[in-house]
């Protein structure tokens, strides 16, 4: 059904482990390249197991998504290694629980950089690889439900104002670069069980029921929930949807 995947490049960020190994995962089994980018050591280790368990070539690459020279490093070693990239899917991120009025602003900065500005800075590195290669691209955004509601017990102003900022920097740039053949969209996943968040949950489990209970859909999401729709913005038979967080979160959002 997503044969124009096959053979292309994608870069994913935060792809080392958790969301962003389960959407190259998802990419990498209709036939994409993917290249892992990750501050942490371990990306090689799993674009290594990846790639065996799917036979699609991948790469694991350390990098910091908030330096603008690492980033170009990165970029510059996939297009070596895989090929030019013409998909992009975000998920490099970090969240805090902290009370604002205590907050230092080095915590808010941290947020900010990695959530924002990294994925400002990937956004820019696929679009000049895209038009340097005179090639169409499409970009997926990771933000969350917290861009556009207060999550609640927790405090994390930071991340929220973070998320949001994805949701109106992907609009942005989906007008801008439509012209150029770069498709830009985001996903927006409530809560998701990914493995830092169950050994949260695990550790918490009233806090899990509380969560869960003012879910419509009666659980949590699994990482999984997101490969269709992460695979569909990839692809050219989502060619018409353009500039949209779309969010996925068992209903939390519509109550």
């Amino acid at each position: 059904m997503f044969e124009d995947l096959d053979g292309r490049v994608a870069v994913v960020t935060g792809g080392a482990r958790g969301l962003g190994l389960t959407m190259a995962r998802a990419l990498a089994r209709c036939g994409v390249r993917p290249a892992l980018l990750d501050v942490l050591p371990e990306v090689g280790e799993s674009a290594a197991a990846l790639q065996a368990e799917t036979g699609s070539p991948s790469v694991g690459i350390t990098a910091d998504v908030t330096d603008e020279r690492s980033v170009a490093d990165a970029f510059a070693e996939v297009e070596r290694a895989l090929g030019s990239p013409t998909i992009g899917v975000n998920a490099a991120g970090v969240t805090v629980w902290e009370d604002s009025i205590d907050a230092p602003l080095a915590s808010w900065r941290r947020v900010i950089d990695i959530n924002l500005t990294g994925t400002f800075l990937c956004c820019q590195a696929l679009a000049r690889a895209a038009r340097n290669a005179g090639q169409r691209a499409a970009i997926v955004n990771v933000s969350s439900m917290s861009g556009s509601v207060v999550n609640v017990p927790q405090h994390q102003a930071s991340y929220n104002t973070s998320k949001a900022g994805v949701d109106m920097l992907t609009r942005t740039l989906a007008v801008e670069w439509a012209p150029l053949g770069i498709r830009v969209n985001a996903i927006a996943p409530g809560y998701m069980l990914s493995d830092m968040t169950r050994q949260f949950t695990d550790a918490n489990p009233d806090l899990a029921r509380r969560w869960t209970d003012m879910i419509p859909a009666g659980r949590m999401g699994e990482p999984a929930d997101l490969e269709a729709l992460v695979v569909l913005l990839c692809s050219d038979r989502s060619s018409y949807l353009v500039g949209q967080s779309i969010v996925i979160d068992g209903a939390y959002t519509a109550v």
